[in-house]
């Protein structure tokens, strides 16, 4: 199952998801043994889940996530009658609040950065929130600069996490860096990504998110600052100018507004700046 599970993921999923899908099966096999499938129950699953999160509660939530996903499948492809974890509640974490970065902290990584086309994509993540894997897949044909919007698009080679079609409007500063930016590339295939170090060929993410690590380093900024960050800022910045959590769900893609809610806690700082105007 595993073998095949892998085999239907590995198109549209990114390479670090498939490392925690063989890491989560390996720490079930090495728990529950090498068993038929149809033999993993809810009762090996608790007693997986519990004993892992006695361990490390994060790992514990990774493999919940991650088989829960694949017994999903394994369902659907009447493998098994039941998902073992649709009863099992997802282990609970300490949640820390995002890092993010401002706007004159992405500056100073910008400036470090050597690569025009890495330069390119950092800025419109940070001014998109699009995800690594959307970035990486973009054709010019998402782009669509009369109506000042990019449109993440699902196709035979990638799907969106959620599955969807999004529309995500663009500022008249990223309409200007992008119009410059294909000018200098010469660019008028709508069939050609964006972004990217050799023509023709998509970007490795991992290779994108260590360089984006490395030139952050050299910033001398907050260590925990990663890719996704780019994402955390996006989102931050505009709850800071008072933008919805609705609004900020729907630009970034969320299923669930629970999931945009971690940046309510700046969406209270700004209750508190204005209650202080009075």
């Amino acid at each position: 199952f595993l073998n095949e599970y892998i085999e239907y993921v590995t198109p549209t999923k990114s390479k670090s998801y498939i490392r925690s899908i063989n890491l989560s099966f390996k720490m079930l096999i090495d728990f529950a043994d090498n068993i038929p499938l149809t033999r993993i129950n809810t009762q090996i699953m608790d007693k997986f889940i519990t004993k892992t999160a006695a361990r490390t509660r994060n790992g514990a939530l990774l493999y919940y996530r991650t088989l829960k996903a694949a017994f999903s499948k394994a369902v659907l492809w009447n493998y098994i009658p039941d998902n073992p974890l649709k009863k099992i509640k997802a282990p609970k974490t300490s949640k820390s609040f995002p890092v993010f970065i401002s706007e004159s902290e992405l500056q100073l990584i910008l400036s470090n950065t050597k690569e025009e086309y890495l330069k390119s994509l950092f800025y419109t993540a940070f001014y998109t929130g699009m995800r690594l894997g959307e970035l990486v897949n973009m054709k010019w044909s998402w782009i669509d600069l009369n109506n000042n919007q990019i449109t993440v698009k699902c196709s035979d080679s990638f799907i969106s996490k959620s599955k969807k079609e999004r529309i995500i409007p663009i500022n008249q500063c990223l309409k200007i860096k992008l119009v410059g930016y294909r000018l200098r590339k010469y660019d008028m295939n709508e069939d050609e990504y964006v972004f990217y170090r050799i023509k023709g060929i998509k970007l490795n993410e991992n290779y994108v998110s260590k360089k984006f690590k490395f030139y952050s380093r050299m910033t001398r900024l907050n260590e925990k600052i990663h890719f996704h960050s780019l994402r955390h800022s996006f989102a931050s910045l505009l709850v800071q100018k008072g933008v919805s959590l609705y609004i900020i769900k729907e630009l970034l893609g969320h299923e669930e507004l629970s999931t945009t809610q971690i940046y309510s806690h700046l969406q209270f700082q700004n209750l508190r700046e204005a209650v202080n105007l009075l």
